[in-house]
């Protein structure tokens, strides 16, 4: 389509991250390593799984992939869902 903006897809492929639901992430929430790291993965268990990107309702500070926040794996909010991914990009 002539004129048609589209999303750019961030370093990993994917579009559209921000400001939906906060996601469930498979990391469980833990302290960040002292050094610096890209995609760090947690610890290897805990009480509460990482979600992030914030939601609808929130201000735009938490609306960013760097916006971390986590909940027991029971918890139920209309702001907190999960993205499904294809790897491959099929």
């Amino acid at each position: 389509m002539a004129g048609h903006q589209q999303k750019q897809a961030n370093r990993w492929g994917l579009y559209d991250m921000h400001g939906n639901v906060w996601e469930w992430c498979q990391d469980w929430c833990g302290d960040y390593p002292a050094a610096e790291v890209t995609d760090p993965q947690g610890p290897a268990d805990g009480s509460g799984r990482v979600n992030r990107g914030g939601h609808w309702n929130n201000i735009a500070l938490h609306t960013r992939s760097a916006s971390r926040n986590d909940d027991t794996p029971g918890s139920r909010y209309s702001t907190l869902g999960f993205r499904l991914v294809l790897p491959g990009g099929q």
